[in-house]
């Protein structure tokens, strides 16, 4: 559903699930991949889209991960947008006595890609020409969502900036980081993030707001690849 959203917001969208892009000369595309659920899926399919556009002779120059997310209160209320300025893997890391460590704090590894702002900007002005709510703030990857008032307190803490809370940011920017690609999230929001009341899920308005985005965003997203949408 939100790989269709999307795509439906786009004038011409490609879907490259067994090869390259075929860009007619001199042009670009915007592609729409279905990724899979976790961190983990969408690292694996955004890696493979990469390389086998890279031997293909037509690498891309940007990467979205885009979809529906929990919006943190009053942040990112149901239906608005959200911009990442961080993509961070929030449950990446340790538990110990004193509270959760990030995997930095372990000696090794990451768990934060910093947003380009020479691409998050044009994203959010042109959302902002398109009248569309949105905020930038940190998004925040799990690989377990967010059910209780208690855990989006102590991911709050943790995260001041969080915006909003997803399963599949980090993987994509990881993927991408490993191509020297850079990467943008955005997602729509369709609940808070707290306890899990189904009832209140405005999904269909979240999917909504992103096809909305696509269509905002499509002109935004080629022009940062400096080459036209074909």
């Amino acid at each position: 559903m939100e790989a269709d959203s999307f795509a439906a917001g786009l004038t011409a969208p490609g879907r490259p699930p067994s090869g390259p892009p075929a860009p007619a000369p001199g042009r670009g595309r915007v592609d729409v991949l279905v990724g899979g659920v976790g961190p983990a899926a969408v690292a694996a399919a955004t890696g493979a889209a990469l390389t086998r556009a890279a031997l293909g002779g037509v690498p891309y120059g940007l990467v979205v991960s885009a979809g529906i997310a929990g919006g943190f209160a009053p942040r990112a209320p149901l239906g608005s947008l959200v911009v990442a300025d961080a993509i961070v893997a929030a449950d990446l890391g340790a538990e110990t006595p004193d509270g959760f460590l990030p995997v930095e704090e372990l000696g090794f590894g990451r768990s934060v890609h910093r947003a380009d702002p020479a691409v998050t900007g044009p994203v959010a002005a042109a959302l902002a020409a398109a009248g569309l709510p949105h905020t930038t703030g940190t998004v925040l990857t799990v690989s377990t969502v967010t059910g209780t008032a208690a855990r989006a307190a102590a991911l709050a803490a943790r995260h001041p900036g969080a915006a909003a809370e997803a399963m599949e940011g980090f993987g994509v920017a990881e993927a991408a980081a490993a191509h020297g690609v850079p990467a943008l999230e955005l997602r729509a929001v369709s609940n808070a993030v707290g306890p899990r009341d189904r009832a209140a899920w405005r999904i269909g308005d979240a999917l909504t707001a992103l096809r909305r985005a696509a269509a905002a965003l499509e002109p935004t997203l080629c022009a940062l690849e400096a080459r036209p949408c074909g």
